[in-house]
């Protein structure tokens, strides 16, 4: 059974700060990150083509990077699930859905 990539995308934006935050090791926040993305880019790679991959991977990457100056204007926990909602929305929309 293959776990949806818009739950590893979430689950991993969401897992990874909060290990990151309850650890205070930033690294191990990374790793799960890294391995959310892994996961996920291995899936879209066999569901997609090579354009649509690079696209959810740019997107997973910007996710991150945009929740850092988006959780100073609302808040950490807005911040992350508002990327994470939005990985996930777009994952299932252009890999899980099919």
């Amino acid at each position: 059974m293959r776990v949806p990539t818009a739950v590893i995308t979430a689950g991993s934006l969401i897992g990874g700060w909060q290990i990151a935050r309850r650890t205070g090791i930033r690294p191990l926040g990374g790793a799960v990150l890294a391995a959310g993305g892994l996961a996920a880019g291995r899936e879209w790679a066999r569901r997609t083509g090579p354009v649509t991959t690079g696209a959810l991977v740019a997107t997973y990457l910007g996710a991150f990077a945009v929740s850092h100056p988006l959780a100073k204007r609302i808040g950490s926990w807005p911040s992350v699930i508002a990327v994470s909602a939005v990985t996930a929305a777009v994952s299932y929309a252009a890999a899980d859905r099919r």
